[in-house]
């Protein structure tokens, strides 16, 4: 069987590189082209420089020309260069992994229609954990359905740009769906001052940046007497990039569509 051939963006980053590491060691998935912005310290090593294993794959700044030796690319970038790269992966023709977060209406319309012609697996959170607990949120929210106050907590370390998280966001719209609500409409993202008694149609937001906190999601679900916590904590990236190679295994010989971690994991 031909191993499927994986591309990952970012080399000289903490998940790049967690990336790479998991690829060479997974038994199905070969490490087809690496890359890094122009001028990046990296670009010219190999990734097996970069993490102390075996390959001889370079890192290159010319993705356009090295997707063609790759059948999927992984991307945990930022916004405005993950839709340059879906652009290229869908001139190419080539499948794309999108771990990256913070993306704003537009650019989720891009995804979704560059699904037409390529096989892509966008989800704010590729860790296998925590797509189980947003099944469990599912749940716990239609059964929790009167008489509760949702609050959503998160945490990351203090590089992170975007807030909520994007896995936060997910909750609050998986929790929103199973109440049969809207999050655009019930969502509070901050409170100060006098804000008055809390109204319970709501689902609110924390935020926590500081250290290297990796990213730790809570959502409460509190009532009068009791509170049921469902919680997630990643103590490092490797769930993130065990995911990730999950996901390139799932849409590997699909010639096009529009998936998430939930498709990948068949919890739908």
């Amino acid at each position: 069987m031909n191993k499927t051939r994986i591309g990952i963006v970012g080399a000289g980053g903490r998940m790049g590189r967690m990336l790479i590491e998991a690829c060479l060691k997974d038994e199905q998935l070969s490490l087809g082209a690496v890359f890094d912005t122009p001028g990046s310290p990296v670009v010219g090593k190999t990734a097996g420089e970069l993490v102390g294993m075996a390959s001889d794959v370079v890192v290159t700044d010319d993705l356009a020309a090295g997707l063609k030796n790759i059948d999927c690319l992984i991307d945990f970038t930022r916004p405005q260069g993950t839709l340059h790269h879906l652009e290229l992966c869908r001139q190419a023709g080539v499948g794309i992994i999108i771990g990256t977060t913070g993306f704003e209406a537009e650019g989720k319309e891009a995804i979704a229609a560059a699904a037409k012609d390529i096989p892509i697996v966008f989800a704010p959170n590729m860790a296998v954990g925590v797509n189980l607990v947003f099944k469990l949120l599912d749940t716990a929210a239609r059964i929790l359905n009167q008489g509760y106050d949702i609050e959503v907590v998160e945490a990351h370390h203090r590089m992170k740009i975007d807030a909520p998280s994007g896995t936060a966001l997910r909750m609050g719209e998986v929790l929103a769906n199973a109440l049969e609500r809207d999050l655009k409409e019930c969502a509070v993202y901050g409170r100060e001052g006098v804000t008055g008694e809390r109204d319970p149609s709501t689902i609110g937001f924390a935020t926590i940046r500081g250290g290297d906190i990796v990213g730790d999601h809570t959502v409460m679900f509190c009532g009068l007497g009791e509170r049921v916590e469902i919680t997630h904590k990643a103590s490092s990236r490797q769930p993130y990039a065990l995911g990730s190679l999950r996901a390139a295994r799932f849409i590997a010989g699909r010639a096009s569509g529009l998936f998430d971690m939930q498709d990948v994991l068949g919890l739908r």
